[in-house]
């Protein structure tokens, strides 16, 4: 097993694609095996390495994920490319396990009422789940990473206090969790709130890496994502043309665009390895495989700036 943070250096920014994984959650058509491959490989080949492929869910009820495997395994095979998938229940586990997968993300909801809604079981069951795929990995599986969902607020509930995050983060490390996620799942935060909740929950995982994965609902996402940079967060989530939602999640909406978070980067001085103009120009796979989608996003608005 590779170490945490080997993959995630504080001192290096990392940008993760999610929306193969988030960005197809409600969608009612997606791209098909292909045309995800070459989304992936076409990201990876504009300076992308870090990717969330799919989830591993009953294939039933979420088409959009039945080749994960598939899709894991091809972007498993890029250079340097990590590959991430989220599982909600032992089963998936599994499968993701099987599957070789360099990450495996589970979910902890910050609210009883959305881990009832998205899981079917309790906090500290999902904090369970958490234990199992510890001891399930063995010693050279994969990370386990956590995102503590609704973090910032909840859509069923309202808000959420953040002493009630921080103790969820600190079982989930004694857990054994390698990565701790904030979620800001239905864009209930603003700049001050991201900004004061990252700088807590970065001193309590101390060398754990925290990632922040924000969704735009309210408009706040790259401002928040800033104000995360500022207090020293060095991994977030986004999803091309800002696609994304929950379907257990009510008014959740799209993620934070990754174009523009590479655009934010850049003008705060991080060094991504990305290259805009053919991130930006991987977007006409999408709007070929779905093309009644809407795509979100200043940089492809406006375009990059000229050099």
């Amino acid at each position: 097993m590779r170490c945490a943070t080997d993959i995630y250096p504080q001192d290096r920014l990392v940008l993760r694609e999610v929306g193969l994984r988030d960005g197809l959650q409600m969608v009612e058509v997606w791209p098909d095996t292909a045309a995800k491959i070459d989304w992936l490989q076409r990201e990876h080949h504009a300076g992308l390495r870090h990717f969330e492929v799919g989830s591993f869910l009953p294939k039933h009820k979420f088409a959009q994920f039945a080749d994960v495997a598939k899709v894991a395994q091809t972007a498993g095979a890029l250079p340097d490319c990590h590959t991430i998938a989220l599982v909600l229940n032992e089963r998936g586990l599994m499968d993701a396990l099987s599957a070789g997968v360099h990450e495996i993300a589970l979910v902890v909801s910050a609210t009883e009422a959305h881990s009832q809604a998205n899981q079917r079981r309790s906090q500290s069951a999902a904090i369970d789940l958490v234990r199992t795929a510890v001891g399930a990995r063995g010693g050279g599986g994969p990370l386990i990473s956590v995102g503590i969902a609704m973090a910032f607020g909840c859509s069923i509930t309202g808000l959420v206090e953040p002493a009630a995050v921080l103790a969820l983060i600190e079982s989930c490390l004694k857990a054994g969790a390698d990565v701790i996620g904030l979620a800001d799942t239905v864009g209930f935060a603003g700049p001050r709130a991201v900004g004061a909740l990252t700088a807590k929950a970065q001193a309590l995982c101390a060398t754990v890496p925290l990632c922040i994965h924000l969704h735009d609902t309210r408009g706040m996402g790259i401002a928040n994502a800033s104000a995360a940079l500022d207090e020293g967060c060095r991994i977030l989530d986004g999803s091309l043309g800002g696609l994304g939602g929950c379907p257990f999640a009510p008014g959740a909406t799209g993620n934070v665009v990754i174009e523009d978070l590479v655009f934010l980067a850049h003008a705060k001085g991080f060094e991504t390895g990305i290259d805009l103009e053919k991130l930006v120009a991987v977007r006409s796979v999408l709007q070929q495989a779905m093309p009644r989608e809407t795509l979100h996003g200043g940089v492809a608005r406006a375009g990059p700036l000229p050099m």
